[in-house]
């Protein structure tokens, strides 16, 4: 296959007509699909073909077999059909009448318990206006601000947020939660050190919590040794109290779920006392709406 053709433009079209061949396993049944003709279907396979520069399918009489070009090529077409799909539902919002989308970044914390309460009666009161929230961590939250694929963050007070606005949110605290035989005899507070001498229970890694303790461990020259990793506090929670492991979680959380079989303490390490921040830049009339619920609050 010759080199591709840089005049030829790869149509949303002809992707979708490839990925029904591949799923059909024939090019008369994905011609079909797409309401082509099977002459229409193959021109365009093969101009397709043309464009990426590399044989996309081998042809034979009972169907067709993808190469790996193919099959890198079909990865990337249902990626990229499903971000047309978003994209169509986001503009059908706008076309019904919703005309503003704020998008907030939160560290695990704000996400779990700051934000709840915030944001129902602020979505009640504006129904003009949606929120795409996602969680990061700090560092990560900060990045994407600066590089304008965010509205507004909330990250921890250890960051530097040059460059950015920010007001206060919150006053935010982590601490130790151990299942009570662990814990018996113990001080009222503990040392992050210390901890990382047992298997911990947390959250997935791509959680910003997860990522700022490994951060913290990777300071004390060890790794965290997780026993399971699971996706909400409720589960961590019960897992520390079977006695799996201990863990580290905002100080709410672990208030509002501990059981008997669960002892708190506070960490002696002064960065598990943090100010939450609301940092921002240029705010649109949407961003600075929920940006006013959240100070007020």
């Amino acid at each position: 296959m010759s080199a591709s053709n840089p005049h030829y433009r790869i149509d949303p079209f002809d992707l979708r007509l490839f990925a029904a061949v591949a799923e059909t396993g024939t090019i008369t049944a994905g011609a079909r699909a797409v309401h082509l003709s099977l002459a229409a279907a193959s021109a365009r396979l093969q101009a397709l073909e043309q464009a990426v520069g590399a044989v996309l399918m081998r042809r034979a009489k009972t169907g067709i077999t993808l190469t790996d070009a193919g099959r890198t090529l079909l990865r990337h077409a249902g990626r990229l059909q499903r971000e047309m799909e978003a994209l169509h539902a986001g503009m059908a919002a706008h076309a019904h009448g919703v005309r503003s989308t704020v998008r907030l970044l939160s560290n695990t914390a704000a996400l779990s318990e700051h934000l709840p309460p915030l944001l129902g009666p602020f979505l009640a009161a504006h129904p003009d206006i949606d929120i795409e929230l996602r969680e990061l961590d700090s560092q990560d939250a900060l990045f994407a601000m600066r590089q304008e694929r965010a509205d507004l963050g909330i990250v921890a007070d250890y960051v530097n947020t040059e460059g950015l606005t920010t007001r206060p949110f919150r006053q935010d605290e982590l601490v130790a939660v151990l299942p009570a035989a662990l814990a018996k005899g113990r001080p009222r507070a503990i040392a992050f050190a210390e901890l990382l001498a047992h298997p911990f229970v947390g959250m997935p890694a791509e959680a910003g919590l997860s990522r700022f303790l490994q951060a913290r461990a990777l300071q004390q020259g060890r790794g965290l040794h997780h026993r399971v990793q699971v996706q909400g506090f409720d589960a961590l929670l019960r897992l520390v109290a079977d006695g799996v492991g201990v863990a580290v979680v905002p100080a709410l959380t672990a208030a509002r779920l501990a059981s008997p079989q669960v002892r708190i303490r506070a960490l002696s390490d002064a960065w598990a006392r943090r100010q939450l921040l609301l940092c921002f830049g240029e705010l649109t009339p949407g961003a600075a709406a929920l940006l006013e619920a959240l100070v007020v609050q």
